[in-house]
């Protein structure tokens, strides 16, 4: 009777279970860790990069880039460019092999307060991270499944939430403050929701060159006083400077002009969309996608040589049945792979847009179009995988719960990325000879415990108990799951980095509109 008691306490959740929840919490796995190296997919050959080198090359000095401003044309016409029969700004082949081989092979950006130093991302030779962006125009209600217009405060709750998520390492403006119209209001703002919510490294998009200064004012006073931002920068800017095909964008121009002129990363986003503003092809995509990218790195070298700058070319793919952007196809998996093997190419530091499902909640074709252009991004080895967490609708909207299901997504890929270690401890021969004749099993083994932890990364939401189990739980599906965890961390993490004394002084200096009351528990949002 004793022991059939035990049985049944450990089924209800007593012992078994019990132990399963303390294992599952949501502590950091040990069998994976940031930037771990990709590079081992590889959809071009090296004769087909060549291709597409030269390819860029001859449209950056036949075809050129349009619209060039009278500011930029003052600066680099006296280096080497020049202007053809069209008005366009044209770059010579041989400059742009100088620019190529004295550009930055690497980039830091800084984790700031009790994350500095363990939590910085260095963007260097295929390491890589799992970074947030997208600037979506809407915000996913899971209760609903319906889309609204994104609001100030969810930036921040965005930012909150990726500070609770590990595989995560980078925040960012995932989505646009719909309610604030005025554009300085809007950028100060979208700052502050980001340093206030994590400390985690940045990336986030600027409306005018004008807010530059006022931000950076603003990443002192978050970082440790006047300069300490530009000594150790922790945001990287976002931005189009070009406006495809091959034209600059002027306010995302004078932004990466502004940036390269005070020595800060910028992480452009160079979007050709086949068949509507690239090739229907996917190579003649491809060249001018590297083109446009690679003038971007000019002006950025031209105005600061060895300033920093990602290498982001993102071709992105039409549906040719309706022209709409299609952003979890598998020709979006296969050319955003091939944009970072060019990116390796070059030897420098890159991002790629990816996981930017079509899909409109968590369901199949979620999981299916997110998980192959992540792994294919970061078996690339893109240093940083962007529009990671959250994003849904074809970049049009995020999700809390999406970003949770794709924080053990990235773990899960980043194991595959680790790979499998063979020496003579792993082929475990002795242990092999061992088990093998008594007692025919490795459960209690002493090098399964020793490898419990560091050769397997465990889900906290993928489900892998038994159907009865998981029936006598209430059959939940993973979305189910996923709305349970997230209103978890929003309902309980409400973090303020500022500090309450520099909280003060940020109001008294710019119009700050998320109340101190938006963010605490008492505000009753989650």
């Amino acid at each position: 009777m004793e022991k059939t008691a035990r049985r049944k306490t450990r089924r209800s959740g007593a012992g078994r279970a019990g132990r399963i929840k303390a294992r599952t919490a949501a502590t950091p796995s040990k069998a994976i860790r940031p930037g771990i190296p990709g590079g081992r997919y590889q959809p071009l050959t090296q004769i087909d990069m060549k291709n597409v080198h030269d390819a860029a090359l001859t449209i950056l000095e036949q075809t050129g880039v349009g619209d060039p401003t009278e500011e930029l044309l003052d600066i680099v016409l006296s280096k080497g460019t020049f202007l053809n029969d069209h008005g366009r700004l044209c770059f010579p082949r041989v400059l742009m092999e100088d620019l190529i081989a004295g550009a930055a092979r690497e980039y830091m950006v800084h984790a700031r307060g009790s994350r500095a130093g363990k939590d910085d991302i260095h963007c260097t030779k295929k390491q890589v991270y799992y970074s947030n962006s997208g600037t979506a125009v809407t915000t996913f209600e899971a209760a609903t499944k319906t889309y609204r217009p994104s609001l100030l405060i969810d930036i921040y709750d965005f930012a909150r939430l990726v500070d609770t998520l590990n595989n995560i390492n980078m925040t960012g403006d995932t989505v646009l403050a719909t309610d604030v119209a005025d554009d300085f209001e809007h950028d100060i703002n979208m700052v502050y929701a980001l340093l206030a919510g994590s400390e985690k490294p940045v990336c986030l998009s600027f409306r005018s060159r004008d807010h530059i200064k006022p931000a950076i004012e603003l990443f002192d006073m978050a970082s440790g006083g006047e300069g300490s931002f530009l000594r150790n920068p922790s945001v990287i800017f976002g931005g189009c400077p070009i406006v495809s095909p091959l034209r600059f964008g002027r306010e995302n121009l004078e932004i990466l002009m502004d940036a390269s002129r005070l020595g800060l990363t910028s992480d452009i986003a160079v979007a050709p969309q086949t068949a509507a503003t690239a090739p229907a092809p996917l190579a003649g995509t491809l060249a001018q996608a590297i083109a446009e990218t690679l003038s971007c790195l000019a002006i950025v070298n031209l105005i600061n040589p060895g300033c920093p700058m990602s290498f982001a070319a993102w071709p992105f793919i039409t549906d040719l049945r309706t022209g709409s952007f299609t952003g979890g196809s598998g020709e979006q998996a296969l050319i955003s792979a091939a944009a970072v093997q060019m990116g390796n190419f070059y030897d420098l530091p890159n991002s790629i847009g990816c996981g930017m499902t079509d899909a409109k909640i968590p369901d199949a074709q979620y999981g299916i179009e997110k998980s192959l252009t992540y792994s294919l991004a970061a078996h690339a080895g893109a240093n940083r995988l962007c529009e990671v967490g959250g994003m849904m609708g074809s970049l049009m909207g995020c999700s809390f719960e999406s970003m949770v299901i794709d924080n053990e997504v990235i773990g899960m890929i980043a194991r595959t990325l680790r790979g499998i270690e063979v020496n003579d401890d792993t082929l475990s021969l002795d242990v092999i000879n061992s088990c093998a004749v008594d007692p025919g099993h490795f459960l209690g083994n002493e090098q399964t415990l020793k490898f419990m932890e560091t050769e397997y990364v465990y889900p906290n939401l993928m489900d892998r108990s038994p159907t009865d189990l998981w029936q006598d739980e209430g059959s939940t599906d993973l979305f189910e799951r996923s709305r349970k965890k997230a209103a978890e961390l929003l309902g309980s993490h409400y973090p303020n980095y500022l500090g309450k004394e520099m909280d003060l002084k940020v109001r008294d200096r710019f119009p700050i509109r998320i109340s101190p009351a938006e963010m605490t528990s008492d505000s009753g949002r989650w």
